[in-house]
Order: structure tokens, then C-alpha cells, then sequence
């Protein structure tokens, strides 16, 4: 027999009636699709990939031999958003810039998210000592001056994608490990961690077993942060010269090479990619925000 709730107030547990609110995956989606900012951030992320990896197989251009003969067309019937100065489809090379950009930055999100977090959480975990000196790299690391050491490895290396993505990776870690140190020295306090420790759990178990899956939500927010941090910091590189080598299309070269032409009326080299870099970032940005609202149960209905 189906036993009715309790409508009388004074029947009802102190604090309220409790409703349920379904399981936590179902919480986290729900309050991720209320964000109309997010939804349309995700949207305008599918559509820039599906342009990007998809776009080159409908859209065919030669973005490896330059045409002197279509320099610095006009958008027109033959090229929508026109050519550049070396006579490259303005579209096809957003495609193919689209390609390097997005690859670089989730695989630098990925690195600097993997070693942040580990690092951070084995700081965090130890404490002492050791906390002291791995924090203490971590702030020499955030005080060297980025745009002098751009330009010095654009003098002494040759830029590749592997090279970009380490030292993009190395630069990016350092934000995940003070992030998740600090999460975890709230972890390692909690009860199931001093469980484990009494069951004789080692260290390595408690930090890979325990603290990260603990922290995920936190490690997630931070990787999409991540993304649009290195598509902007990319776009900087390329743009001040630390570039993969021609005719490899990127979107920072594209502004780089347009800006040089943009007094003389093309703004078709300039406008279409910096546009496209601004939603790329601000559409991770909000995803980030969203998962973070969505991922805080703190904010979920009770």
C-alpha cells in the first residue's frame, strides 16, 4: 500500500518538506541547460568545429600554393570573404587556421589540466616541506615575464605544433595546481579520507582514488578555461611572429598578415578571423561559467 507524504506542517521534518530533485547528473544537466548563454556557447563550439574539420571536405581551396594572380580579392562570387596578399581563400584558410588553433588548445588544456591537477592534489595531500618548495616553483613559474620569453623562443626555436602545445603546457599548469592544492588541503580532512588512511591506505591510493575524483568538478570548470586561454594566447603568439612555419594556416598568422594590410581597405584579412577568435574564447568562457554554476551543488534547488 502506498503510504501518502505528509501534508501537515506539523508532521513535517524540521526544515522543510524535502522534494526530490532526481540524481546529481540530472541536477548538473538541468542547471546547465537554464545558462541560454552556455547553450548558445556550446552551439557556437559544435558549429566552429563541424566549420573547421567538416568545412574543408564541402568548401575545397588550395591553402599550400600561393596565387599571385587572386591577391587581395574582394569578397565576391568566386571567394565570400575574399583572398589575402599571398592570393589564399580568406574562407578555406579560417578552415584550415580553425584545424591548428582548436587542436593546440584542447591539447594543452588536457596537459596542463593532467599535470596541474596531480601536482597540485600531491602538494596539497603532503603539505610541509614539501607543499612549501612545490608551491614556491609554482609562483617562480607564474613571475617570468610571458611576452619576453615569447620572444625569446622565437628567436631560438623553430615553431612546431609539439613545441607550441609544450610550451603553451608549461606555461598553463601552473593556474590547476594552485587551484586543486588548495581544494585538496579541504579534502584531505574529510572523513573518508581519515577512513581510508585507518584501513591503511597509502598516499598514492588516497590522492588518485579519492582527492581528484573529489575535485573533478573543479578540474573540469578549469579545463574549459583552459581551452580559451590558450586559443587566445595562441592567437598572440602567432600574431607577434612565433608562428608554424608558411603555408600552414593559423588564426593569429591570419591577423598577424591582415593587420599590415588593414589601412589600405582589406578589412576582409582582419575582421572575419578576429570576430571568429573573440566567439571562440567567449563561448568557452561561458561554458566554463555554466559548469561551474552546474557543478557547485551549492546552487542546486533543494
Amino acid at each position: 500500500m502506498q503510504v501518502a507524504p505528509p501534508t501537515d506542517p506539523a508532521v513535517l521534518p524540521e526544515g522543510g518538506e524535502v522534494i526530490s530533485q532526481g540524481s546529481v547528473g540530472k541536477q548538473i544537466y538541468r542547471t546547465f541547460l537554464e545558462n541560454k548563454l552556455a547553450i548558445l556557447g556550446l552551439g557556437f563550439v559544435i558549429v566552429i568545429t563541424l566549420f573547421s574539420f567538416v568545412g574543408p571536405l564541402v568548401y575545397h581551396t588550395d591553402q599550400i600554393s600561393t596565387n599571385l594572380l587572386n591577391t587581395n580579392l574582394a569578397p565576391g562570387p568566386g571567394g565570400p570573404l575574399g583572398s589575402d596578399q599571398n592570393g589564399y581563400d580568406i574562407l578555406g584558410r579560417l578552415m584550415a587556421g580553425g584545424q591548428v588553433s582548436l587542436e593546440i588548445s584542447f591539447a594543452v588544456a588536457l596537459v596542463a589540466t593532467t599535470v596541474g591537477s596531480l601536482y597540485g592534489a600531491i602538494a596539497g595531500f603532503f603539505g610541509g616541506w614539501l607543499d612549501t618548495i612545490m608551491m614556491r616553483v609554482v609562483d617562480i613559474g607564474l613571475s617570468v615575464p610571458l611576452i619576453f620569453l615569447f620572444i625569446l623562443m622565437s628567436t631560438i626555436f623553430r615553431p612546431s605544433k609539439l613545441l607550441l602545445i609544450g610550451l603553451l603546457a608549461g606555461l598553463a599548469w601552473l593556474g590547476p595546481a594552485r587551484l586543486i592544492r588548495g581544494e585538496t588541503l579541504s579534502l584531505r580532512t574529510r572523513e573518508y579520507v581519515q577512513a581510508v588512511r585507518a584501513m591503511g591506505g597509502g598516499p598514492r591510493r588516497i590522492v588518485v582514488r579519492h582527492i581528484i575524483p573529489n575535485a573533478i568538478g573543479t578540474i573540469v570548470v578549469n579545463a574549459t578555461f583552459q581551452v580559451a586561454d590558450a586559443i587566445l594566447i595562441l592567437a598572440l603568439l602567432e600574431y607577434l611572429g612565433f608562428s608554424l612555419p608558411a603555408p600552414t594556416a593559423t588564426w593569429g598568422g591570419m591577423l598577424s598578415g591582415g593587420t599590415t594590410f588593414l589601412q589600405d581597405g582589406y578589412w576582409w584579412q582582419v575582421y572575419p578571423v578576429l570576430i571568429l577568435i573573440i566567439l571562440a574564447v567567449v563561448s568557452f568562457n561561458f561554458i566554463g561559467d555554466a559548469l561551474r554554476d552546474s557543478l557547485d551543488v551549492r546552487l542546486h534547488k533543494r
